[in-house]
């Protein structure tokens, strides 16, 4: 799906998030600029691999915004 995340610079951009697995952990497939990037949740923290590209700013930004899309309203976060 397309969504629009505010950037840590506070520029709108367009980002396209998809669900997946890799082996048995529970993955985040993020396209942003033309690039993908494999993102996951490790307890609270979110991660990328260490190939993929995003600053630790753009990571913690798009990752409190996977958690608004898989947590309903009011509800803590448990990915």
């Amino acid at each position: 799906m397309n969504y629009t995340v505010k950037l840590a610079d506070g520029t709108p951009q367009l980002v396209d998030i998809k669900d997946g697995y890799f082996k048995n952990w529970k993955v985040w497939i993020v396209n942003i600029n033309g690039k993908a990037a494999m993102l996951y949740k490790l307890g609270t923290e979110w991660m990328q691999r260490n190939e993929d590209f995003l600053d630790s700013r753009t990571l913690k930004i798009i990752g409190e915004f996977i958690d608004t899309i898989i947590s309903p309203q009011g509800t803590p976060s448990l990915a």
